[in-house]
């Protein structure tokens, strides 16, 4: 039985946690917002250390009513400081939605707008990019990566172009499955990438093993897909509340507690759960503000969710 994150964030919050305080660690920066930053290593250009994905919830008819909450959602995380959002071709209807909402909010150039590439061959990649132009509105996207290393040999040189026709600012590559690693590996190698996204969690942390680190000696920026494990991470804490040292860290909700870990690994630029509501990006960019943990509490953030 799948646990709903409402019921999860308002358990934790029962827990009654003292509100987080407003200064960074780990050697990123804080801005007058309170928003820990983190650096793409390529420029040295910081973003908010949390973002926003648009898998599955923004897949909705652009004249709908699920349109609202989703255009109230953007115009909050870019209230309270956030820029990042990512999209991709395959998901349904989210590049198009997403479009509209920028569209009508006027909000276009205060996002890092990311998506990807998922066609083989150069010409299929081509027109799959063109229509991303078309449908999130814009001349300039400021990153797209291969999506899935689907043909990263003929889709890396078509970004490269596009990148120095200034149409996009940033490359790379994306995976959000363990048994790519090892080919994510091999073209980190082999290529220069601006920005990779992986999946990382608490409880699925094979990415630290080899990926973070090459990430890290290679000046590559990571973003993390699927910080929450889905629902997975969710259906571990159903009915528990936090654990009283997460006030350690400044931790008051499990949505801030498994982006907290994830940002605390010193590789990670950009988490981008999904955020469909509101209130979740009100919580989500939480976990962007005040401490975060240190060696020693990973290690004892690991061990609770383990024992689960």
């Amino acid at each position: 039985m799948k646990l709903h994150r409402r019921a999860v964030l308002a358990g934790s919050l029962a827990a009654g946690l003292l509100p987080g305080r407003s200064f960074a660690q780990g050697g990123a920066t804080a801005q007058g917002d309170g928003l820990i930053r983190r650096p793409i290593p390529s420029t040295g250009e910081t973003v908010p250390a949390v973002g926003i994905g648009t898998s599955r919830r923004y897949d909705v008819a652009p004249d709908s009513e699920g349109m609202a909450p989703l255009r109230e959602t953007v115009a909050k995380f870019v209230a309270l400081g956030g820029t990042v959002v990512d999209t991709a071709p395959d998901y349904g209807r989210a590049e198009e939605v997403l479009g509209r909402i920028l569209k009508e909010t006027n909000l276009r150039e205060k996002i890092f707008l990311c998506s990807k590439v998922a066609a083989r061959g150069r010409e299929a990649g081509q027109a799959q990019i063109e229509q991303s132009f078309r449908r999130l509105g814009t001349d300039r996207i400021d990153l797209i990566a291969v999506h899935n290393l689907i043909d990263p040999e003929a889709q890396l040189p078509l970004l490269r172009e596009l990148k120095e026709k200034k149409r996009i600012r940033y490359l790379g590559a994306t995976t959000w499955a363990e048994k790519q690693y090892g080919d994510l590996e091999a073209l980190m190698k082999a290529e220069k990438l601006d920005v990779i996204q992986v999946n990382y969690a608490v409880d699925a942390r094979q990415a630290a093993e080899r990926i973070l680190p090459l990430a890290k000696d290679r000046g590559v920026a990571v973003m993390v897909n699927v910080p929450f494990g889905r629902e997975r991470l969710f259906n571990l804490v159903r009915g528990r509340e936090l654990p009283p040292w997460a006030a350690e860290f400044d931790c008051q909700s499990w949505p801030q507690f498994f982006l907290k870990y994830v940002l605390s690994h010193e590789a990670v630029t950009c988490p981008v759960p999904g955020t469909a509501q509101v209130r979740y990006v009100e919580d989500n960019l939480g976990a962007a503000r005040g401490r975060l943990p240190d060696a020693a509490t990973r290690r004892k953030m690991e061990e609770f969710i383990d024992g689960l």
